[in-house]
């Protein structure tokens, strides 16, 4: 119910819709929860399996049109997401990757992995050769030398790009409506918007609810890794 003016402390609280929100047998948002997570997780792996090695690449070999890829990979930010959807629809109806989770984080690869890339490429250009070029001396090879020596050293940067490349899959809204259309493999932002926010009436209590809800994920992720993508963040800022 609406008042003006507004009453800021609600006569007689309670953690009904709350209740309703986590009961299985009312709405399915536990399973679009386990979706989000799901997906944010598996995005955010993915694309650091993807990018760390392609940032590396980029950072320390000299190949022919590296800049020309690098402009591209950039420029790839550049496009907006609704000009991508029907072709992504399309490709996906013909693979059978329509109503899928793993489909779901094809797509958001696409945008998270870009960013990833450059991120991290700016990330390893901060590392002294000279410590890679002596684990070469000692016997490591190229891809050891990675592993054991650059990738501990921009730790906490993969860790703030990890969390960027989550948070995409967690907030994004467009490709999850349309991609996937059923209860059984809906994230989590979708099915808010779909269940409480319809034409006619909302559902504000229960959508209110389960957004607090949705926000603990996000929450624990920053205060747990806080001072890993506060240092992430300005690990390649200058550059001695």
């Amino acid at each position: 119910m609406f008042a003006y003016p507004p009453q800021w402390i609600p006569e007689n609280p309670t953690l009904e819709s709350f209740k309703i929100v986590l009961s299985p047998s009312k709405n399915p948002f536990l399973l679009w929860f386990r979706n989000s997570i799901l997906v944010g997780l598996g995005t955010a792996f993915a694309s650091l399996l993807l990018a760390i090695p392609a940032g590396y690449a980029f950072s320390r070999f000299r190949f022919r049109a590296r800049n020309v890829i690098l402009l591209f990979i950039i420029a790839s930010q550049m496009f907006p997401i609704v000009l991508l959807l029907i072709s992504i629809y399309l490709l996906y109806k013909d693979w059978g990757f329509i109503n899928t989770l793993h489909g779901l984080m094809l797509a958001y690869m696409c945008f998270a992995l870009p960013f990833a890339i450059w991120m991290l490429k700016n990330y390893f250009d901060t590392i002294p050769r000279e410590l890679e070029e002596a684990a070469l001396i000692d016997g490591c090879g190229r891809f050891g030398a990675m592993l054991r020596v650059a990738l501990p050293l921009i730790g906490p940067a993969a860790v703030s790009v990890g969390t960027f490349c989550f948070l995409v899959a967690w907030n994004e809204l467009l490709f999850a409506m349309t991609l996937n259309t059923s209860d059984a493999t809906r994230p989590l932002a979708p099915g808010l918007v779909i269940r409480y926010a319809g034409s006619y009436q909302s559902i504000y209590n229960e959508m209110m609810a389960a957004s607090v809800l949705a926000s603990i994920p996000v929450i624990i992720i920053f205060v747990t890794l806080q001072k890993y993508v506060v240092s992430g963040l300005t690990l390649g800022a200058v550059k001695g």
